[in-house]
């Protein structure tokens, strides 16, 4: 998992993970994936899943890099508390999952709740050990 930058003023953590590294075909699977983790953790709660890549490409002018094959973000919310009416800028998160064609591209914002960032960073990390049971 590595951490940076985006537009030199997001902090991100992304991981790059060649298809032949994961028993994933597709970006089903792996969403499939990370709704399980979402539906075990004992706060997180599954929102929703937006199709990046179909909104992108349903806009007149909309502009998508030529490796880029699907492009999905994963929505959940950690939240235990509202200690402010500003808390609500930076919540729900989201996982994003992109196929490049040779590649999965996982990528997330870096969240203040340690908790949040600590958990999206395991599930993004076990993702090349982790099997997925046919039947989720």
């Amino acid at each position: 998992m590595k951490k940076s930058l985006f537009k030199e003023k997001y902090s991100i953590f992304s991981l790059t993970i060649s298809k032949r590294e994961v028993p994933y075909e597709g970006i089903d699977e792996i969403i499939r994936y990370f709704r399980k983790q979402i539906l075990e953790h004992p706060v997180a709660r599954f929102l929703y899943v937006f199709d990046h890549y179909r909104h992108t490409q349903g806009i007149k002018g909309g502009k998508i890099m030529s490796r880029i094959r699907q492009a999905k973000n994963i929505n959940l919310c950690f939240g235990k508390k509202l200690e402010s009416p500003e808390v609500l800028a930076v919540c729900p998160r989201s996982i994003g999952i992109c196929d490049t064609g040779e590649e999965f591209v996982i990528s997330f914002m870096e969240a203040s709740n340690f908790v949040a960032n600590k958990a999206m960073e395991s599930w993004g990390l076990e993702l090349k050990t982790c099997c997925l049971n046919s039947s989720e």
